[in-house]
């Protein structure tokens, strides 16, 4: 293509051709398809003899491929690219047919003026064709079936390939490859057929379908352009079983004429072909074949006769002929095909009535039909270029054209052509034109054409004779400003304008537009009489003031135009809800924010202005927790936020506006209560009193326990962090700091055998952190067969403040000696402790049998003493003498012995295992209750007071909480309950009531003794002990000199008396008003229920 684009030039030649089409007078250029833009084609000045100025040219026809220099009349390409492929007289040109451009100059000689007349002149560009097209199979996939045991040197057809370049750039060549497999079966072979190359595949060798039954080839097609284009496709040979003969066509072209507008379903001609095959071989199919798009849309082919119908409409001014392929393909398992050419001319039918065109020449312009011209024009002087057409052909294409009517004008030849289907006149004056006497004239052109019956059309133009004009219209004011309220009705008027001019006649004729072309698409002007409308809805919140200019032009020539300028200020009216800046608000508040505080802001806006822009707000539902505030728009709680409790708050907001009638919207909110850290962790694993047995010789890294714990709080607030804060003074243990594993971190040695109480902090990672204590016990031994041993120890651990290290054996050197003694007297205190307590069972069933309202029961396993009521304002009871209980003697060498001997503890599971369950539990959950906070005085119950390390203590009578046993009681608190706090050295204190009387907390104590005959004698010595820590409560946050110890919480007459067999008493406490027969303190102690 480049190469030809160097050879522009050489074509760019002009040439007069004398032939029977053409008068001497026309041009012909050559040029090249797809020229760039502003290729030079040719100089009509040059060529013409034509001076470069004082002449104006301009292109009438021709456009938009060619445009036209003004001055020098030189020809050149535009941006739109000449394809010869794609020009609408050039699609269907048959082989050796020339492609021809059409173009119209006129010559207006600007030194005589106007009325001297232009000149036109017609010329034709012959478009030379490109290879800028590349040749194309109709598939890129071809099948061809060839029979087995074909004879060689037998030929078969292969479907052409077609390219849309013509002569050289056409196809030039075929070309076949094939794989090892076929290089000695198949070769090409191309026939020249009428200018087109055929390939034929030659059959070279035996074809075995039992062998091979099918192979797959490349055909290559290539053009003859410089340079060469092609393409290729796979060429598919199926070896089918033996068909013997092709069809064959009568004849090896047909051509048949239509006329157009034939009727749907019209036979145009059959095609016959035969087959001298017999069966199913020898019948034949046919169908169209490389037939383009407009032959399938308008023709069919009947596919068992072959007759070819009329499918569409057929307008020979559209197609004046057709040509295609038909088919003949037999109907054998292996079919053979053959093809023939069809040529179908359009024959011309006097359908088309002649076409008038008027359009401007020269100087004189047309504007709606009317064309304007001064009255002082000399005779002759164009007015307007009048082309008349008619699209058929022969006789049915001559045309006559007249101008009707008695005016001063007439139709002159425009040029000298032959061409009897498109003739061109100047339609110019024939006498002076008087403006006072006609002002305008309506011209009305007939055209005939010499068909039979012969076809007609008219066209008129009006043409206004024109005054000089030296006038410009005047708007007054020149300002105009209007208020007009948004949401009118489209077309509703908004001002009227008006102008004056001092002309006269048409001169004073004005005629009104918007300068503006952005006002235009809102706007409208009538032209006449200058009232302004609006078009479309108009939004005061889009745009609040428009500003353009109208423009009044009359209608001289030249034509002058006054201007003015329209202000148009929109009015508001509520045409808009208030809007939220987001379709939803999420906030986020910390827990325990106080009232009153704000908790976010939202924005709301309206488009509106003035009243229908205010806005009021209200929470839906408006249930008191939330309140905002107009103007601002902060949301305020009205409550104080707890996570735990609530952790979320979802409501709506409402915006109102001040109009009339108001608009509103809703937003949703969300408030989220983020976690702070006011709750401590609780430890739900182990139980403060339980222990891990390990032997001694237990290897490192063993898992000793696992501390479970849990916080309510959420996030950082929950996440956990074990350490110890005692009880491993020789790093004997190590615990995850994550998990709360402990695990063995030494091994033991002899002067770690013993029991050792680790004191694990669990604490949180909350701002400050909150944090609680556990107890871990592991006692380390050969053996664990003394379980009551094991027992005392930690209950004995339970009374050592924290501060004090448990770990191990405290007097190794000497517990070697001191093993045998101790195991001596820890039997013995076994046999005396199994003998008290044979006499208090058998005591404690004599008494009951004396006494009314207890029902005893048939099993007795142990006995309980009744302890002397104690009074009523809650203080400790004194002996029978009226003195105070001595204080406890110190803690002597032989405390664990001591320990061991005193100490009863009732397991609720005999079976004894590594960690077992001793009833006295140190931790609850949350809201559990403390025994030695809440129990008071006042219960019937007495206590004792115990001294730190007492080695009597273990000698007195314990309440033991646990769940569930055989001696235990259910009770709540009462409004006057005391706590541990109060005792200092174990002393008892009044304490301020903790729950009322409502919330009583329920618990269960056990009660047991040790020395019926003490009980007995003093009643103050009984007590008990709880050692449950309350909701986030740490036992360092006790007195850290021992378990808490206080009487009973209740009053008795909040508990069911009932024996250890678990049979219920009937009688009432004699404080609440209930009869007694026996006195207080001769009753045996026992269980207590609630109701």
């Amino acid at each position: 293509m480049a190469a030809l684009r160097w050879e522009v030039p050489l074509f760019l030649a002009v040439v007069l051709l004398v032939s029977c089409s053409a008068a001497p007078t026309d041009i012909l250029y050559r040029v090249p398809e797809e020229q760039p833009p502003n290729t030079l084609i040719g100089s009509l000045a040059a060529d013409q003899g034509l001076p470069d100025t004082g002449h104006l040219y301009k292109l009438e026809v021709g456009s938009p491929y060619l445009r036209v220099d003004g001055k020098t009349g030189d020809i050149y390409t535009t941006e739109v690219s000449i394809d010869r492929e794609m020009l609408r007289d050039c699609r269907n040109l048959f082989e050796g047919d020339k492609c021809f451009l059409e173009f119209e100059v006129s010559i207006t000689d600007m030194v005589k003026g106007i009325g001297s007349g232009p000149r036109l002149i017609e010329g034709r560009i012959e478009v030379l064709d490109i290879n800028d097209n590349t040749p194309q199979f109709s598939s890129p996939i071809l099948t061809l079936s060839i029979p087995e045991n074909t004879h060689i040197g037998a030929l078969f057809s292969i479907p052409m390939a077609s390219d849309r370049d013509y002569g050289t750039n056409g196809v030039a060549e075929y070309s076949l490859s094939t794989g090892p497999d076929a290089d000695q079966l198949f070769s090409l072979q191309v026939a020249v057929d009428s200018d087109e190359k055929l390939p034929q595949l030659v059959v070279m060798g035996n074809l075995d379908r039992e062998k091979k039954d099918s192979y797959d080839l490349n055909i290559r097609v290539v053009d003859g352009g410089r340079p060469a284009r092609a393409s290729s496709a796979l060429l598919r040979v199926t070896v089918t079983d033996q068909n013997d003969n092709v069809p064959k066509f009568e004849r090896t072209h047909y051509e048949a004429e239509l006329p157009e507008n034939s009727p749907m379903g019209h036979s145009v001609l059959q095609v016959r072909a035969n087959d001298a095959d017999t069966g199913t071989n020898g019948e034949i199919d046919y169908s169209l074949h490389q037939a383009s798009e407009t032959v399938q849309r308008l023709l069919r082919i009947d596919r068992s006769t072959g007759i070819i119908y009329v499918k569409g409409l057929v307008d020979r001014e559209e197609e004046n002929f057709l040509k295609f392929f038909v088919v003949a393909k037999d109907r054998g398992p292996n079919s053979k095909s053959s093809k023939v050419l069809v040529t179908i001319i359009v024959r011309d039918q006097n359908d088309n009535a002649p076409a008038i065109e008027i359009r401007g020449i020269g100087l004189v312009t047309h504007q709606d039909g009317v064309a304007n011209i001064s009255e002082d024009m000399p005779i002759g002087t164009p007015v307007a270029l009048v082309q008349v057409s008619d699209r058929d052909e022969g006789e049915n294409a001559v045309v006559t054209c007249v101008v009707a009517g008695d005016v001063p004008f007439q139709l002159r030849p425009a040029s000298q052509s032959a061409n009897d289907r498109k003739r061109k006149y100047f339609l110019q004056t024939t006498t002076l034109l008087d403006y006072e006497r006609v002002k305008d004239y309506r011209i009305e052109i007939v055209a005939v054409d010499s068909g039979n019956p012969a076809l007609s059309s008219t066209n008129s133009l009006k043409v206004q004779v024109t005054d000089m004009n030296d006038n410009t219209p005047n708007f007054s004011p020149a300002l105009l400003e209007v208020d007009f309220a948004e949401g009118n009705q489209p077309g509703e008027k908004v001002l009227a304008m008006i102008a004056t001019d001092a002309d006269s006649g048409t001169n004073a004729e004005l005629a009104y537009s918007i300068i503006e072309l952005s006002a235009c698409r809102l706007f409208d002007i009538d032209a006449n009489s200058g009232e302004v409308s609006v078009k479309n809805l108009l939004d005061r919140e889009e745009t609040e003031r428009y500003e353009f200019r109208v423009a009044a032009a009359d209608k001289g020539v030249p034509s002058k135009t006054g201007t003015a300028t329209v202000v148009i200020n929109v009015l508001d009216r509520n045409d808009n809800d208030p809007k939220f800046m987001l379709s939803g608000y999420s906030f986020s508040v910390n827990e325990n924010m106080a009232p009153l505080n704000p908790v976010g802001v939202v924005t709301v806006t309206d488009a509106d202005k003035g009243e229908n822009a205010r806005v009021n707000l209200f929470v839906e539902p408006d249930n008191g927790k939330f309140v905002i505030q107009n103007g601002t728009g902060t949301i305020l709680s009205h409550i104080s936020f707890d996570r735990e409790k609530e952790s979320t708050y979802t409501f709506r907001l409402k915006a109102v506006d001040a109009g009339d009638p108001p608009r509103s919207s809703y937003v949703g909110v969300t408030i989220n209560v983020l976690d702070e850290n006011d709750n401590a962790p609780y430890v739900t694993k182990p139980a403060n009193s339980s222990y891990t047995y390990m032997s001694p010789i237990t290897p490192t890294e063993t898992r000793v326990e696992v501390v479970e714990a849990e916080d309510i709080d959420s996030g950082p607030n929950a996440e956990l962090l074990y350490t110890f804060t005692g009880g491993n003074p020789y790093g004997l243990f190590h615990i995850s700091p994550s998990s709360g594993e402990i695990t063995l971190a030494q091994e033991f040695t002899g002067k770690h055998n013993g029991l050792h109480r680790l004191v694990v902090r669990v604490s949180d990672k909350g701002k400050p952190p909150r944090h609680t204590t556990a107890l871990v016990h592991v006692f380390v031994n050969d053996t664990k067969s003394n379980v009551s041993l094991i027992e005392a120890l930690v209950g004995h651990s339970l009374y050592t403040p924290l501060d004090r290290d448990i770990a191990g054996d405290p007097n190794y050197t000497l517990g070697h000696r001191s093993n045998i003694l101790y195991g001596s007297l820890a039997g013995i205190a076994a046999v005396i402790l199994a003998m008290v307590v044979a006499v208090v069972v058998i005591r404690h069933r004599l008494q009951k049998d004396t006494k009314s309202g207890y029902q005893a029961g048939k099993k007795e396993s142990k006995d309980l003493y009744a302890p002397k009521q104690g009074p009523k304002n809650g203080k400790g009871k004194k002996s029978k003498k009226g003195k105070a209980p001595k204080p406890a003697k110190p803690l002597e060498e032989d405390e664990e012995a001591s320990l061991q001997k005193g100490l009863k503890f009732n397991l609720i599971n005999d079976n004894v295992n590594d960690s077992p369950r001793i009833h006295l539990p140190l931790n609850y959950p949350p809201g559990s209750p403390d025994l030695g906070r809440h129990y008071r005085s006042n219960s019937p119950l007495p206590s004792i007071q115990l001294q730190p390390q007492s080695p009597s203590a273990s000698k007195k009578h314990q309440a033991v909480q646990d769940l569930p046993a055989t001696n235990t009681f259910v009770g709540t608190g009462d409004n006057n309950s005391t706590g541990s706090d109060q005792y200092s050295d174990y002393s008892y204190k009044a304490n301020p009531p903790k729950y009322s009387s409502k919330q009583l907390p329920h618990r269960r104590v056990t009660f047991s003794t040790a020395n019926q005959a003490q009980d007995l004698q003093d009643a103050s010595q009984h007590s008990y002990y709880d050692s449950g820590l309350e909701e986030s409560e740490t036992p360092s946050s006790k007195s850290s000199s021992g378990p808490r110890i206080g009487p009973l919480a209740l009053p008795e007459d909040h508990y069911e008396r009932t024996t250890p067999d678990g049979s219920i008493g009937e009688m009432e406490h004699p404080e609440n008003g209930g009869a007694s027969s026996s006195t207080e303190p001769e009753r045996g102690a026992g269980q207590k229920r609630l109701p």
